[in-house]
């Protein structure tokens, strides 16, 4: 969700020491040289052309050669320098990416005044005349075109999408109205992916062929715990990390086969590794069926072990 910075906040959780060593962290990594493999970038400032106006945005690739292209939804605070430097870094991983403002129908960047200090309250109105999905996939369908038009972006290989707060909802619509062209979608403390309306955005999900990652901050699950669970119920999982009480990740799970069967997308080969002793555990379905007409009697511990052997 579109919150402010909880900076301050958080940091009363930690003792004077240990903001003493995130403060000596902080200055290392400031002083840390540009990634080894960093490729050279160029950057530039472009507007385009979409039904409702022109676009202001920020477009930055590698300086030789075509690439994959990333389109950048910023979140309520709009396209500012953080988000030019994140596009930059992306690009530096061998990316063409494009990051938009997405109130350019009313004001063009920067929309807030202080940065993610700005209150939001001040931020709404360029927000609310947005927040519908006719608005969002007409910009969506002129920003990926463009992009297509670039010399710098392979046409052969898929565009991958993401967004921040307000903007996760935008990148789910992305892949929705580009179900060919977009592979990979991204959603940040996604805002409002989960709407009791008939196009809300987590239901574009089967008009896509795309990966999803849907992170959610932990105070987006205390304000809106179910959401997590339509999410869940609306997608199959075919990868998942499990985490032991140091958030460290223990054990990763795997689906190596997926296939419909009367219209259910099931797992056919599942993989299971154990980070702490190395060990891995795969599992294969030879056979499945669904409403075979089973009585809820057939469904006692005599029967499961005479079937088991």
């Amino acid at each position: 969700m579109c919150d402010q910075d909880h900076f301050y906040e958080d940091m009363k959780k930690y003792t004077r020491r240990d903001v003493g060593t995130f403060a000596a962290a902080i200055g290392v990594v400031a002083m840390l040289p540009q990634s080894a493999w960093a490729v050279d970038t160029k950057e530039s400032n472009v507007t385009i052309k979409t039904p409702d106006g022109e676009c202001d945005a920020y477009f930055v690739t590698p300086t030789t050669g075509a690439h994959a292209a990333v389109l950048v939804w910023p979140d309520i605070f709009g396209l500012r320098p953080a988000f030019r430097q994140m596009g930059k870094r992306l690009a530096e991983s061998g990316y063409s990416v494009l990051v938009i403002n997405p109130f350019y129908r009313m004001q063009k960047a920067p929309t807030a005044s202080k940065g993610a200090a700005t209150p939001i309250p001040e931020l709404l109105p360029l927000a609310k005349p947005i927040q519908n999905a006719t608005t969002q996939l007409s910009d969506a369908k002129a920003f990926t075109a463009w992009l297509d038009q670039q010399p710098s972006v392979a046409k052969n290989r898929k565009i991958g999408t993401q967004g921040y707060c307000m903007g996760g909802p935008m990148a789910f619509r992305t892949a929705a109205a580009n179900p060919d062209r977009v592979g990979a979608v991204a959603s940040f403390h996604g805002g409002g992916l989960v709407t009791k309306d008939p196009d809300s955005p987590h239901l574009q999900a089967s008009k896509t062929k795309a990966a999803l990652l849907i992170a959610i901050a932990s105070n987006d699950d205390m304000r809106a715990p179910d959401e997590k669970t339509v999410l869940k119920d609306t997608f199959v999982v075919v990868a998942a990390d499990n985490f032991n009480r140091r958030d460290e990740v223990a054990k990763t799970f795997e689906v190596r086969k997926l296939e419909q069967i009367s219209g259910i997308w099931t797992a056919l080969e599942l993989a299971m590794r154990d980070r702490r002793d190395r060990t891995r555990t795969e599992m294969s379905v030879t056979r499945a069926e669904y409403n075979v007409g089973l009585k809820e009697a057939d469904f006692n511990r005599r029967t499961l072990e005479q079937d088991a052997q």
